[in-house]
């Protein structure tokens, strides 16, 4: 192996959050300072809030209905089919 190419590895490295968090880890830096942390990101706290801007769930729902009967229709007409061509 090439000796001096790998970074200094600090195992006692600190990570900054802006809300005060600070977390012992293993880095290649010694103190590393971050905007958000899984102690105040939403998603990890629990407070995140869905919203539903102008009932797009509803309507991604309801084009999959009507997608769903378009495939029943359409197998409905090949099995018609299939039974007039027996039929001949």
């Amino acid at each position: 192996m090439k000796k001096n190419i790998h970074p200094k590895y600090y195992s006692d490295a600190t990570i900054k959050c802006a809300c005060g968090n600070v977390v012992k880890t293993g880095s290649t830096q010694p103190e590393l300072r971050v905007e958000i942390c899984s102690a105040c990101h939403p998603f990890y706290t629990g407070k995140e809030k869905l919203i539903d801007t102008a009932g797009r769930v509803e309507k991604f729902r309801r084009r999959m209905e009507k997608k769903g009967t378009r495939v029943a229709k359409k197998e409905k007409r090949q099995k018609r089919q299939a039974k007039k061509e027996t039929k001949k």
